[in-house]
C-alpha cells in the first residue's frame, strides 16, 4: 500500500499537483495523532510558535512552488488539535496595515519571495496561491507590502501571466 501511495504521489508530483500532502493529512487524526506523527509525516517545520494556552503551532509551507501553507496545531500533551491550510481568503482578510512582518508570518507562513522596490521604500513579500483557473497555466499570488518601519501598508493580488 505504501509503494503505490509513493508511487501515486510521484505521478501527481511530475504533474505538478501536490496531493501527496492530502494522503499524509488523512492519516492524522486530531485528538489521537501525537506530534511524533506529524513530524514523520511533514518532517521539520519551517518555523514553531509558542501559543498562550501551552500549545505549539508549527509551520509547514509549500512555497514557493506550491499553493500551501499549513499550520499544525499540537497541544501541550503533544496530541494534534488541529490543521490549518491558511493561504485562504480568510487568513487573506486578517493582514492589516499596521501589522509587522512577524506577525504576517504568523498568520501566512514563510512567504515564497520578497523583494525591495527602492523607488517606492517599500518591501513587498508574495505567496503563489494559485496554479491557474479554468484552462489557464498563469499563477496568481498574493502579496504583502511593508514600509520601511517593517509594517504592512498594502495588500495585492497579480496574475504572472506567461508570453
Amino acid at each position: 500500500m505504501k509503494r503505490l501511495l509513493a508511487y501515486l504521489c510521484t505521478v501527481l508530483a511530475a504533474l505538478g499537483i501536490s496531493a501527496c500532502d492530502y494522503f499524509k493529512l488523512r492519516e492524522l487524526q486530531p485528538g489521537v495523532s501525537t506530534a511524533t506523527e506529524v513530524r514523520d509525516r511533514f518532517g521539520v517545520p519551517e518555523m514553531e510558535w509558542t501559543n498562550a494556552d501551552g500549545s505549539v503551532t508549527w509551520e509547514f509551507s509549500r512555497q514557493p512552488e506550491g499553493i500551501e501553507c499549513f499550520m499544525i496545531t499540537l497541544g501541550a500533551d503533544n496530541i494534534l488539535r488541529r490543521v490549518d491550510q491558511v493561504l485562504d481568503e480568510q487568513s487573506f482578510a486578517r493582514v492589516v496595515n499596521g501589522l509587522n512582518g512577524d506577525e504576517v508570518r504568523r498568520l501566512l507562513g514563510k512567504p515564497a519571495r520578497s523583494q525591495f522596490f527602492a523607488l517606492k521604500q517599500e518591501t513587498v513579500w508574495e505567496w503563489k496561491i494559485s496554479h491557474g483557473f479554468a484552462g489557464s497555466s498563469e499563477p496568481v499570488f498574493f502579496t504583502v507590502s511593508f514600509n520601511t518601519d517593517g509594517r504592512v501598508v498594502g495588500t495585492s493580488r497579480y496574475t504572472q501571466y506567461r508570453r
